[in-house]
């Protein structure tokens, strides 16, 4: 087994602040090794490995995908709306405002 490490980040988003962490991994790390590695557990202890999504560089990965240098994992929040939904709103919305159903 290699000693070599490699780097790589570990990203995580609220709405009020943004963090991004460096980690060193072991070559032939994963992604939930290095979620593990870079302490983000114990600033967000929301954060629920077996639940939460997580990709690399916006590319949805398994926890157990391994790393290569430079990768960035990111762990992704449950959306708050469903964005069809929203969408589905917005249009039936509009059209109200076609058919005159703005009232001044």
């Amino acid at each position: 087994m290699s000693n070599e490490l490699i780097r790589v980040e570990v990203a995580y988003a609220k709405s009020d602040i943004q963090v991004i962490l460096p980690v060193d991994l072991p070559a032939g790390g994963t992604a939930r090794q290095a979620v593990e590695m870079s302490g983000i557990l114990g600033r967000f202890p929301e954060i629920d490995l077996d639940k939460t999504r997580m990709g690399v560089f916006g590319k949805a990965v398994k926890p157990d995908q391994v790393l290569r240098e430079k990768d960035r994992v990111e762990l992704y929040r449950p959306l708050i709306a469903d964005p069809k939904e929203v969408r589905r709103q917005r249009a039936e919305a509009g059209k109200a405002m076609k058919k005159g159903g703005g009232e001044l």
